[in-house]
């Protein structure tokens, strides 16, 4: 029987709108957190539902963004060079990135041409460092899920939504096109931050967000999303057509 009780959820009338209220609260979460530590950490996702999230922070809503002392991570990448048209990076960059007074020196890119792949994971754990719940590495993360249920390159039934150790591995096989190997941050250290929050659209991404919630109880290795499990429950921003068919909240 599918659960009653869900995370927290806003569900707006269409993508446009959630990506502009997601903008909002990255820019909230960056101001208060410069305001109490003189600094903002924040990991993106690429793929096209964000893209009107990034086009906001490169508007004028993002010059209230502190870029100076923001530093910016990649949940995930394609192991490809940064100026091929499948790299997430290179999408960043061009939608975003290029646009906003960020230092170069605080973007921090997985190198997907790096070869093999698994150096490049292990010298992103290293930057990333150990990751804990408790004390989160991250000051916020942006998510979203595929139709099949990944997130990031966390692909269901793979070997790394087993890895609870590392912050990042390689993934030897792509779950969805474009089929190459790619890098990512694992579970673990995505749950290691102060506020996940996923963006979710279409109604090819319901079932597997219906499936995603049933399984957030223990979490499942066949619903990746499941598995990211901050201290404080992630914030889904869903539009009505991702949302259909999910249960209601509990009184």
């Amino acid at each position: 029987m599918v659960p009653r009780v869900i995370p927290p959820v806003a569900v707006f009338p269409d993508l446009d709108a959630a990506s502009d209220a997601f903008a909002r609260r990255i820019v909230a979460n960056g101001r208060a957190a410069v305001r109490e530590k003189g600094s903002f950490s924040l990991v993106i996702s690429g793929g096209r539902t964000p893209v009107g999230v990034y086009e906001r922070l490169a508007g004028p809503l993002g010059r209230r963004l502190p870029w100076e002392v923001t530093s910016v991570y990649f949940a995930d990448e394609r192991c490809v060079p940064p100026g091929d048209a499948e790299s997430n990076f290179g999408a960043a960059w061009s939608t975003f990135l290029s646009r906003v007074p960020v230092p170069g020196r605080r973007v921090h890119r997985f190198r997907g041409e790096v070869r093999p792949p698994s150096r490049e994971a292990a010298r992103y754990s290293r930057l990333v460092g150990a990751v804990r719940t408790d004390s989160p590495r991250f000051d916020m993360v942006l998510l979203g899920i595929g139709p099949d249920g990944h997130t990031a390159s966390l692909f269901p039934g793979s070997r790394a939504t087993l890895e609870r150790r590392r912050p990042a591995v390689a993934v030897r096989r792509s779950g969805q096109p474009p089929y190459v190997p790619r890098l990512t941050l694992t579970a673990p250290a995505l749950s290691s931050a102060r506020d996940v929050c996923f963006l979710v659209a279409g109604s090819d991404k319901a079932d597997a967000l219906r499936a995603t919630f049933r399984a957030r109880a223990k979490g499942d290795p066949m619903h990746p999303a499941s598995l990211v499990r901050p201290a404080r429950p992630a914030v889904w921003f869903l539009d009505r057509a991702a949302a259909r068919g999910l249960p209601p909240a509990a009184p």
